[in-house]
């Protein structure tokens, strides 16, 4: 996907403040942990920077604007951390920056990433400086000195089904606490019988790949992730060889062969902010991703603006399956040209 862009003055104004109020950066390294696309981090040496980002459209951003970019870390003295939304994220992160050997460990976020929650775990257990204020957000540091923070380390959590069995998941990647209700309505849905070669957009940890992969007639599938961490994840979880895992934006990849079918369970959010346009994104490149007799399952949330484009890029769309909450949609033989909108079809509607 295109990443989402992010307003580049919040942070690099905080840490302009920090950097002329006498804030001292040790010699060596800096690690920047889950920095989001279009930030500014220009006060800084990109000599001594690397960039720590999982997530493949910002990695990729962030590589094409020449900055080192790794999705692991590697030890460094300095590290700044981008707080994500997820408060045990946020924490592991802190736990992975000191256990790199980090000396000095900076922690940046808006107030809706939670920073205030941070900052009173961390003044619980060491001295931190006085935080820098600025743009509804705060940027404080301090140093760990011989204070343990391995017990913040991120925990592989069991997520079990209960005709699929056990899945590993963590803090931060989606449905981390359960199957997403979504993704087990769309695995209902899904026939008894599937085409041989399959993907997975999105594929998170990997439960609907799964629940693929229990069905007949999969020969391959496909599983494409673009966070890092979640991949691995669905390697843990799936070790079938008919498994192959492709660690690519799914609004953009595409594989060297065309695919029978596609599930997935799209994303609409980038931080608080709805964006369903990362969903249109992801039925264009199922429709791109499918020969032309290709199906697509998909489920969304009810009250999103798939339907027009479902018709215009396929040649029949159905309604498998919805609730209060959720549609599952079937759209077959997409169309390589658009065509005329048609409205879908719901099951047992008259055609």
């Amino acid at each position: 996907m295109t990443p989402i862009y992010h307003d580049p003055a919040p942070r690099a104004a905080r840490l302009a403040l920090a950097l002329d109020g006498g804030l001292a950066l040790p010699e060596g390294a800096i690690a920047i942990y889950r920095p989001r696309a279009g930030e500014d981090f220009s006060l800084l040496d990109p000599a001594r920077v690397q960039m720590v980002q999982g997530f493949r459209p910002d990695h990729d951003a962030f590589a094409q604007m020449g900055w080192q970019v790794a999705a692991a870390p590697a030890p460094a003295p300095v590290a700044l951390i981008c707080l994500p939304r997820a408060k045990a994220e946020g924490l592991a992160l802190i736990a992975q920056a000191v256990a790199q050997g980090a000396r000095l460990v900076l922690v940046d976020g808006q107030k809706t990433d939670g920073i205030e929650a941070v900052l009173k775990a961390v003044r619980a257990r060491v001295d931190v400086a006085e935080p820098v204020s600025k743009a509804h957000g705060k940027l404080f540091w301090f140093a760990p000195g011989d204070v343990n923070f391995s017990d913040w380390a991120a925990q592989v959590a069991t997520v079990t089904d209960p005709d699929l069995g056990a899945f590993q998941t963590l803090p931060g990647v989606f449905s981390a606490d359960g199957v997403d209700a979504g993704s087990a309505l769309l695995a209902r849905a899904l026939p008894e019988s599937l085409p041989e070669r399959m993907g997975d957009l999105g594929a998170g940890w990997g439960y609907l790949s799964a629940a693929c992969l229990a069905r007949k007639g999969v020969g391959e599938m496909h599983l494409i992730e673009a966070e890092a961490q979640a991949l691995d994840l669905a390697r843990a979880n799936i070790t079938d060889s008919r498994a192959q895992f492709h660690w690519a934006d799914a609004t953009s990849c595409l594989l060297p062969v065309s695919l029978g079918g596609i599930v997935m369970n799209p994303p609409f959010h980038t931080g608080r902010s709805p964006q369903p346009a990362l969903g249109l994104a992801f039925i264009a490149n199922a429709a791109r991703m499918l020969g032309t007799r290709g199906t697509l399952w998909m489920v969304a949330n009810r009250h999103l603006p798939y339907s027009e484009t479902l018709a215009r890029l396929f040649a029949r769309v159905d309604v498998l399956a919805e609730t209060p909450a959720f549609r599952v949609w079937q759209a077959s033989g997409p169309r390589k040209s658009p065509q005329t909108v048609t409205r879908p079809r719901r099951e047992g509607q008259a055609r």
